[in-house]
């Protein structure tokens, strides 16, 4: 839903027009420059804003053709309709007319029958405008026209000018377009005419008698008639009605009495449908007997029309006509309905006449409720839409509610530039200029959605920054050289005081600092500069009397200078912010730390974010700042930063088309949007729900876009924000936003030109936008905003699949199978509408078992018996995969409320890894698990993810990598590709980076050597698998698909003889010839080497790196892989199988290529596995806390992506418990990590999992992380550190001792640990091979 506040609507008689056209009720009106054109009090069809114009003057609008002519004093404008029918209905300039009057403001537009459009001003115009505009008449008036208005059959037009006492009524000769005469009569008045009405016929088709009501200065209304059609005079004056005789107040109190009157008339067709609407509701909905609908009956018989009349405190009195236009009329012609009071018009108690006038115009719809419309158009600037029922209106008894205000159009007359929420935000302030401003509060009650203007205020001076106190009742402008107070308590706003300053660098932002709540009738500002100065003011506020204000509460407001400081920081800043919103008051910290409150936030040219707190001494007249965070954004010269509450940063770059979003707690990324060259950032604002969840409103020109919180999703490397809702304003309006705020209560308000837009809350999760969110099938329809953001990043249910997932890594097994169980009991007999307990009867004591506790528990586990009710399910196995079968079968018919379809999908998914998993639990370990469950998870999801995101992560590699269960991974993979694994499936699964040894037993038995060969076997059976399956992919057998497989294993031979039966290939003959020849030899490996360079120009990449191998060049070969082909996969497993893990070329693609690219996207897994591959298994354990890029020799700085927070997954520490125990490098490593570095690490992942949903698995970890024993004295160097293991907090011998042999990039750069030169392969004979492929 949406609210809008159109603009101050011009202060003259047709600013304001109405009609009926085609059954759509349309009201227009202008403001400033603009048209605005309405179907409803809230409903904005239109905003145009003629190009190239002064101010508009006039509008009228056709309720036959449904076109606007709108003036200015330069031209006129016509507007025609289209697009009703296809249901986007609009308007477009048809054509313009130039004026050329010498007194231009004085302009009248009246439509009459066939599309002719009347222009009066210093002459009457008339035109043609169904085709194109044509003047067929013209009459030249000795003073201008203010007012001038066709009769409904265009017969007649009454004129009459500013001040002037006659009416000149034209009577029209002629309808032809080339010859149109009009004579003329005058209607004579005592004083000047104010307004005229013609009466509308029932049937404009029918012919009608002539009825002009107008209202004269001497407060008379009168009917003019034709009572003689034969005669000269074209209208009589057929009655009048003494509007200040017709209200006779019954209090002679004179503060109730007013001499101001006000009438408007209800023609007797709108009477008559709008007593029969009445008649309908009461008979429909109230049923009871009401004397006012009696009342109302008995007056609807005759048909009258009605004058009512009204005075400036809410007294009416009703006049009816009937037989209005007999020769002969009758006293009884003109009766009184009804004299009520409690009328509740705000009339304006403006002091200036031209101000206080308000012109009335009432139409009726039988549709709507209620039936009776008026708009008070009031030349204050306000047009009031009322509704009324006319038997509450006219009912004599006492009422206190006869008419009520639907919504009320206001506003500014020139573009709004800024505005300016208070710190609740149930206050806000706009700027048209910089010396115009209104302010407005907020309205509580059935629609929260309106702004009521509370005050105005018109400063002289250029204002820089705007601050609200009090919810709006003081303001603070700060100027370039002076501040100033103002009171806005009374409309317009007054001037409290002013201090000049004199201050170094440009102004950048005024704060509001945090008060003393001891005296919270005093205030302190603050207002900083680019040099880093900045002064504090001191403001004493008057008494509120709805709160304590304290012992220093002033009588009068006051505006005092408190001090000067400066901001100890080096770099330069280029701006500065107050935090956005500041929330709710800010009280004085007794300490000044890391944990107060944020205020502001500072940017520098580098990119460099702080976040600011203060504190005051108000005894010693001093303030003192405190950076509470610092964040590197690497965004050079950004355009614009927004902090919120909850320390999160919004920065756009300096192409104002990148936005990015940081957490300052962590300093992570948490957000990245590249948009178009077109959609460009121009205003960031925060708000706050009341459960603390951020929401980020992004301007652009034309659009705003509402960004949310998600939580972390690290499993599938999903958003941390999404945007929830997008708001267009271009069909509404063709000016850009100006800017936008929120306010407290949720509500988004938009200022473009002079309007202001307000959007509740309420959004359609039917939206296109929200599709992606997979919002729960019970929350389809109107959702709350902050009841979606709760959902999407709230806590989570214990069987949500990502509570699980992380469960999983975590290690918690039997806790994972509680849930399943207590699901399916849940489940069980579920029913539509039942609710479904979060915990599915767990205790949360479950989730944060210390060690010790959970071995119990798994012991106990073992035992463990699954029992299903009431012994229904006899046929029932008591087994985990027999519960996962039947819950995924309950899955499938039953919506669970707490999950939307994709995510119940995905529990199904989870249910049936986790039972597959735990099938083989008792042969495998817990990090052959974890890898097996993602594993399976993957696969089911394969088809559901786009390819570059398929295969699983460097994670899961890592959790293979350090099991020792390979060979029975590699089996179970081997299953799943069902024994024809290609190199797509071998990179899926990420096989030839994990697999290491086959057992513990070859690591612990084997020599390093005959280790490093059985590897290289067990590893070679494997890729020649691949080739193998390579080779018969395809029904043609092509041996290009293998030769780079095969020549990785240096079997050309068996290339060869695949080659001999590829007869079908062009290239069988010269690809023979050539592998035939012996490529030791110095000219075949440079015929290979030109073969390679030729299969690149061709850009047959994956040939041209066999060809490479053929050569004996690995190097360039892995070169091919990592660059061409773009697969660091396909380079290590080449590299290993080659020449094994100790082979040069292997270890340089680790430290030059693999690293490197961990360094420069921060991926702590992948740089953990290479540290470990090359036996820096110190390294490997740093790098899982410390940022990877500081851990290496490199000045290359790392990408955006590196502070991304899907660089510090909560799993890595899992990791790092398991891996810093585990031998005496991993110890050493742990041991140069600072413990503060360990704490904020650990704190961080708690963060995480918060983030995450997963709050229990937060407190698990803080309540039992072990840190470790640090050294009682700091060793002088490294050499000297003491054992290691004297830092575990128990005493464990499976501790490895891996310091002996550390194989060191260092090392290898320097020559030391060099492996030994390679053996001579001897190539076995084809013909020995050629059996494996059917041959």
């Amino acid at each position: 839903m949406r609210a809008v506040l159109p603009g101050k609507p011009q202060a003259r008689p047709q600013a304001v027009g109405t009609a009926r056209w085609e059954g759509l009720r349309l009201v227009v009106f202008v403001s400033g420059k603009g048209l605005m054109i309405l179907d409803g009090p809230h409903s904005l069809l239109q905003t145009i804003y003629p190009e190239e114009c002064h101010a508009l003057l006039a509008v009228a609008i056709d309720d036959i053709t449904g076109k606007i002519a709108v003036a200015s004093s330069e031209e006129v404008y016509v507007y025609r309709p289209y697009g009703k029918i296809e249901g986007l209905l609009r308007w477009s300039v048809q054509f313009t007319v130039k004026r050329y009057e010498q007194e231009p403001e004085d302009v009248a537009l009246s439509w009459g029958t066939d599309g002719d459009l009347l222009i009066g001003s210093e002459s009457l115009r008339l035109y043609q405008t169904t085709i194109e505009e044509t003047e067929i008449w013209c009459q030249q008036l000795s003073r201008p026209v203010r007012l001038a208005q066709f009769s409904h059959d265009a017969n007649l037009l009454a004129s009459t000018g500013r001040y002037d006492r006659l009416i000149k009524l034209w009577r029209r000769q002629s309808f032809g377009a080339s010859d149109t005469r009009f004579d003329y009569t005058y209607l004579a008045h005592p004083t000047a005419v104010t307004a005229i009405h013609w009466r509308r016929p029932r049937n404009r088709h029918q012919a009608s008698d002539h009825v002009l009501y107008s209202i004269c200065a001497d407060q008379k209304v009168r009917i003019w008639a034709a009572m003689d059609p034969h005669g000269v005079q074209g209208l009589q004056l057929w009655a009048e009605v003494d509007m200040q005789e017709s209200i006779q107040p019954r209090q002679l109190d004179s503060a109730t009495q007013s001499r101001d009157r006000f009438a408007f008339i209800i023609d007797s067709q709108d009477f008559r449908s709008a007593a029969a609407a009445a008649v309908k509701r009461v008979a429909e909905v109230d049923s009871y007997e009401s004397h006012a609908l009696d009342h109302l009956e008995e007056v609807v018989r005759g048909e009258p029309e009605l004058c009512v009349v009204l005075d400036r405190h809410g007294h009416m009195s009703a006049w009816g006509m009937e037989n209005v236009g007999c020769k002969v009329r009758k006293p009884t012609d003109i009766f009184n309905i009804a004299h009520v009071e409690n009328l509740r018009v705000d009339f304006s108690e403006s002091g200036s006449r031209a101000d206080g006038n308000t012109q009335l115009v009432s139409f009726s719809d039988e549709q709507a409720d209620p039936p009776i419309t008026l708009l008070a158009h009031h030349f204050d600037g306000r047009i009031e839409w009322l509704g009324c029922r006319l038997d509450a209106l006219f009912d004599p008894s006492p009422s206190r509610e006869r008419i009520r205000k639907r919504w009320l159009w206001t506003g500014h007359d020139k573009p709004v530039e800024k505005i300016v929420r208070s710190t609740s935000g149930k206050a806000i302030i706009s700027r048209a200029t910089s010396s115009d401003a209104l302010i407005w509060r907020q309205m509580y009650g059935g629609s929260d959605l309106g702004l009521t203007l509370f005050s105005s205020l018109n400063c002289p001076e250029h204002t820089h920054r705007t601050w609200l106190l009090r919810e709006g009742d003081f303001v603070i402008n700060l100027h370039y050289y002076s501040i100033s107070l103002w009171d806005a308590r009374t409309s317009p706003a007054s001037h409290v005081g002013a201090i000049p300053f004199n201050i170094e660098g440009q102004l950048m932002c005024l704060v509001q600092l945090p008060q003393d709540v001891a005296d919270p009738a005093t205030l302190h500002v603050a207002a900083i500069t680019t040099k880093k100065q900045g002064i504090v003011f001191s403001i004493s506020l008057p008494e509120d009397l709805d709160k304590s204000s304290g012992p220093r509460a002033a009588s009068t407001p006051c505006l005092e200078r408190f001090c000067a400081f400066t901001l100890d920081v080096r770099e330069a800043l280029s701006f500065m912010q107050p935090v956005d919103p500041a929330g709710s008051a800010m009280p004085v910290s007794s300490s000044l730390d890391t944990f107060a409150k944020d205020i502001a936030i500072s940017c520098s040219a580098e990119g460099r974010v702080r976040s600011w707190a203060a504190t005051l001494n108000v005894d010693g007249r001093t303030v003192e700042w405190l950076p509470t965070s610092t964040v590197e954004t690497c965004i050079n010269d950004p355009f614009s930063a927004a902090a919120s509450s909850t320390r999160k940063v919004a920065v756009v770059d300096a192409s104002k088309t990148r936005l990015t979003i940081w957490d300052m707690h962590s300093g992570q990324l948490e957000h990245k949007a590249q948009y178009g060259d077109l959609d460009v950032v121009q205003d960031l604002d925060w708000s706050t729900t009341p459960d603390n969840q951020a929401l980020l409103a992004v301007g652009f020109p034309h659009k705003v876009l509402v960004l949310a919180q998600m939580r972390y999703d690290y499993l599938n490397t999903g958003p941390a924000w999404a945007p929830v809702r997008e708001i267009y304003i271009k069909d509404s309006t063709p000016h850009p936003i100006g800017d936008s705020t929120w306010l407290g209560s949720g509500n988004l308000v938009i200022g473009a030109g002079n309007q202001l837009f307000v959007y509740d809350k309420s959004i359609d999760s039917s939206d296109e936008i929200l599709s992606d969110l997979f919002v729960p099938v019970h929350k389809q329809g109107r959702m709350d905003l902050f009841e979606l953001v709760a959902f999407l990043n709230g806590s989570l249910p214990v069987f949500h699949p990502q509570f699980l997932s992380q469960c999983m890594l975590a290690g918690k097994t039997l806790p994972v199978q509680k849930i399943i169980l207590g699901l399916y009991e849940a489940l069980k007999f579920h029913t539509d509408g039942d609710e479904v307990d979060s915990f599915v009867s767990m205790a949360p004591e479950d989730f944060f078992m210390s060690d010790k506790e959970s071995s119990r528990s798994q012991e106990h586990s073992k035992e463990l018996e699954y029992e299903h009710g009431d012994g229904t399910n006899e046929g029932f196995s008591d087994n985990l995969e027999d519960v996962a079968i039947s819950l995924n079968q309950i899955l499938m018919r039953v919506s669970i409320p707490q999950l939307s379809s994709h995510s119940q999908m995905h529990l199904a998914d989870i249910i049936e890894c986790v039972a597959m998993a735990e099938k083989h639990r008792r042969s495998m370990d817990e990090n052959a698990m974890r890898y097996l469950l993602f594993f399976r998870q993957c696969m089911i999801r394969k088809r559901q993810i786009p390819p570059d995101r398929a295969g699983i992560s460097h994670r899961e590699i890592v959790w293979a990598y350090h099991s020792v269960s390979q060979d029975i991974l590699v089996d179970l993979i081997s299953r799943q590709f069902h024994g024809r694994m290609l190199w797509e499936h071998a990179r899926e699964c990420g096989m030839f980076m994990w697999m290491t040894d086959l057992t513990a037993l070859v690591y612990k038995c084997l020599s390093s050597q005959a280790a490093s060969q059985q590897l290289t076997k067990v590893q070679r059976a494997q890729f020649e698998v691949i080739a193998r399956n390579e080779y018969t992919k395809s029904d043609e057998k092509n041996p290009i698909d293998c030769s780079l497989y095969y020549l990785a294993l240096r079997k050309k031979n068996v290339l060869l003889g695949l080659w001999r039966v590829a007869a079908w290939n062009r290239e069988q003959a010269s690809t023979q010839r050539l592998l035939s020849n012996n490529f030791h030899e110095p000219r075949w490996k440079t015929a290979a080497l030109k073969n390679a360079y030729a299969l690149l120009g061709k850009r047959r990449f994956e040939y041209a790196a066999s060809f490479f191998l053929l050569a004996g060049n690995l190097q360039d070969a892995v070169n091919v892989c990592v660059h061409q082909l773009q697969d660091l996969q396909l380079a290590v497993a080449v590299a290993r199988v080659y020449e094994g893990d100790d082979g040069l070329v292997f270890r340089m693609l680790l430290e030059n290529k693999v690293l490197p690219l961990a360094a420069s996207e921060g991926n702590r897994w992948l740089a953990t596995w290479a540290f470990w591959m090359l036996g820096r298994r110190d390294m490997a354990v740093r790098s899982l806390i410390s940022p990877v890029h500081t851990l290496l020799d490199t000045v290359e700085a790392p990408k955006l992506q590196a502070k991304s927070y899907l660089a510090n997954d909560p799993a890595l520490v899992v990791l790092y418990k398991q891996l810093r125990g585990k031998t005496l490098q991993t110890l050493k490593g742990a041991a140069r990590i600072a413990p503060k570095d360990e704490w904020d690490f650990v704190m961080q992942n708690a963060r995480m999992y918060d983030r995450m949903g997963c709050d229990l698995l937060a407190l698990d970890l803080v309540r039992n992380w072990e840190f470790l024993v640090p050294p009682k004295e700091v060793p002088p160097n490294e050499e000297s550190m003491p054992d290691p293991r004297k830092m575990l907090r128990r005493r464990s011998s499976l501790v490895v001792d891996d310091l002996t042999s550390p194989k060191s990039p260092t090392g290898m750069r320097s020559g030391v640990g060099k492996p030994p030169p390679q053996k001579v392969f001897e190539e076995p004979e084809a013909s020995s091979l050629l059996d494996s492929f059917g041959f």
